[in-house]
């Protein structure tokens, strides 16, 4: 990801100095699907082919993609197997994600974690964009116990696009897979993972009430403040080895 250094003066206990601060870079994309205009979205400029191919992945618009290229500020994404969500209302999700009214795809999976997994996957959960700057949110993607790719963007949503579109593109099967989130979990986060069909969601973050109730409704084991010592699941911990109470 690139970043711009900005001349600024921090003060610290009192005392000021020059600094060059990093800072994210904000660009604007317009996605198309078989060459249809679907979404106009704000994001970094690294990984737009997966953020296109993930896209149409986790607003249930195809089940799979055959070509992503890009054009300018514009990523094209072709499949031959699609549906009429590109045609239908789109709204605004919470914090200016793009989405597409659809319900969320029903998760089937045997993936099995423990709760050393789940302390191990989140201390993952950053990226060098993210330390440098605190100003990117950063996703996370496992299979098979192992890190297969993380993302940066100045959106949330992005980041989730992105680490399912490179899942996509490599032919990586997301029914067992674990993502890891920095971002919190309002509905339209949890239904993108819903749609690509991951069945364990890791956050930093919150949710909200009804993010809660589209991973119970989809099947999707939801975890959220995963810090430190402590995580919190909110939906299907049988996922979870070892795991007693309610």
């Amino acid at each position: 990801m690139a970043l711009n250094y900005h001349r600024a003066i921090q003060v610290r206990n009192g005392v000021s100095e020059g600094i060059d601060e990093a800072i994210v870079i904000e660009d604007r994309f317009r996605i198309f699907f078989n060459d249809y205009p679907i979404a106009d979205m704000v994001a970094s400029r690294d990984q737009l082919r997966e953020l296109g191919a993930g896209f149409v992945i986790t607003e249930g618009i195809t089940r799979c993609v055959d070509k992503v290229s890009l054009d300018g500020e514009n990523i094209l994404v072709y499949s031959d197997t699609g549906c009429d969500a590109p045609r239908s209302k789109k709204v605004v999700g919470s914090s200016g994600g793009v989405s597409i009214l659809s319900e969320p795809v029903p998760v089937s999976s045997d993936i099995r974690i423990t709760p050393e997994d789940v302390f191990s996957f989140t201390r993952e959960i950053e990226t060098e964009e993210w330390r440098k700057t605190g100003a990117v949110h950063c996703s996370v993607l496992f299979s098979g116990r192992r890190c297969v790719v993380k993302s940066s963007d100045v959106g949330r949503h992005n980041t989730v696009d992105k680490v399912v579109g490179h899942a996509i593109l490599h032919g990586i099967d997301l029914s067992g897979c674990v993502i890891g989130c920095t971002g919190r979990q309002p509905a339209g986060m949890v239904k993108k993972n819903a749609n690509a069909g991951i069945p364990v969601v890791i956050s930093r973050a919150a949710s909200t009430d009804k993010g809660i109730e589209t991973a119970n409704a989809a099947g999707i084991t939801l975890i959220c403040f995963s810090r430190g010592d402590r995580f919190t699941i909110y939906t299907h911990p049988g996922r979870i080895d070892g795991i007693s109470g309610g």
